[in-house]
């Protein structure tokens, strides 16, 4: 091997000293070991790799990963990151979040680091519950849903992640289960490959104050006829017989399940998975349980110039045409005022 040949990684090289404390049964268990099966894998180096966080359970992901990282504050973990991508732009930023932290008091900043188009990759882990502070609804939790906040039920209507990102004009977006690893795993290196804001919904189960939450989704009774997992030109097929599949509604407006090989449907009557359609993807975010399957792996992926090189182009720019900045200038410049020591 050449002395400048980096060796190979094994996970063990992105896991750290600290005890991985959450609950027995988490979900986040699950999320962190995908993760750290795959950076070695696509090539990701600790010493140029940063977690940000915000509060939560899910905000204690730094402290489990042998990289850079930030244990910010709440819903801040966005602006955070953004500068430490602008102030270093090859280092590879992930942001980790949750469903309260991300899309709670965080909403705002999580909306403005999508627009943008930071090159980050953003986790989102969905519960439907705040777990840290023991079982408050959340912005994603479903009407009715009971606990010390709501004893009666929630009466919100639920934030769905991918439409919202979606509408803040994200260029990638995908959604993936925490304990279904390959796919997750899958998921991960795409959102790392694109350049630019990747935003990917992990559900996640917690067992303790919203368990089950998602079981009409991943039960194994059911999860075959509840996921359908698209693939960029592929069919969207899904159910136990891959035999289901939808199609756009004869009156264009939304899409319909129909079953291969009923009233002459075949495979060429079924949507083929385009990536880069955002119509496609506007209408696939929105299909919920039980109607319809939920939409899994990457929904929506259109690259568009990031935040950084922006801005360092512009730069770049203000020096060529005004030369080296000169702080000390800048802050003289313009309408000053003295002070005089004997008034």
């Amino acid at each position: 091997m050449a002395p400048d040949t980096p060796r190979a990684l094994t996970r063990k090289d992105f896991m750290s000293d600290q005890e991985v404390r959450w609950c027995p049964g988490c979900g986040d268990y699950a999320i962190l070991a995908a993760l750290q099966r795959t950076l070695p894998k696509i090539g990701a180096r600790p010493e140029n790799t940063v977690f940000v966080s915000g509060i939560g359970c899910s905000s204690r992901f730094p402290y489990y990963m042998n990289t850079y990282g930030f244990h910010t504050i709440h819903g801040r973990a966005p602006a955070i990151a953004t500068g430490v991508k602008l102030a270093n732009p090859d280092l590879d930023v992930w942001i980790i979040t949750g469903d309260g932290d991300g899309l709670s008091i965080g909403g705002n900043h999580l909306l403005h680091v999508l627009r943008r188009n930071v090159d980050v990759q953003i986790l989102l882990f969905n519960n439907r519950v705040y777990g840290l502070t023991k079982g408050q609804y959340s912005p994603t939790s479903l009407v009715g849903q009971r606990g010390p906040s709501t004893p009666l039920g929630s009466v919100d209507f639920p934030i769905h992640p991918i439409p919202f990102a979606l509408g803040a004009n994200a260029r990638f977006v995908a959604r993936a289960i925490d304990t279904v690893q390959k796919p997750l795993m899958e998921v991960y290196e795409r959102a790392y490959r694109n350049k630019g804001a990747s935003f990917v919904e992990i559900l996640q189960n917690c067992p303790v104050f919203n368990d089950g939450a998602f079981s009409s989704i991943t039960a194994k009774d059911i999860a075959s006829d509840r996921q359908l997992w698209a693939v960029h030109g592929e069919p969207l097929i899904f159910g136990k017989e891959r035999n289901k599949g939808l199609r756009l509604r004869r009156d264009g407006c939304g899409l319909e399940i129909v079953t291969i090989g009923e009233d002459g449907v075949t495979t060429d009557d079924v949507l083929v998975h385009d990536e880069t359609n955002l119509a496609l993807a506007t209408m696939l975010a929105h299909l919920q349980p039980p109607e319809f399957p939920m939409v899994f792996g990457v929904i929506y992926c259109n690259p568009a110039p990031t935040y950084e090189r922006e801005v360092l182009a512009q730069n770049e720019l203000a020096r060529q045409r005004f030369g080296e900045p000169d702080f000390d200038a800048l802050l003289r410049s313009g309408h000053t005022w003295r002070v005089d020591p004997e008034t």
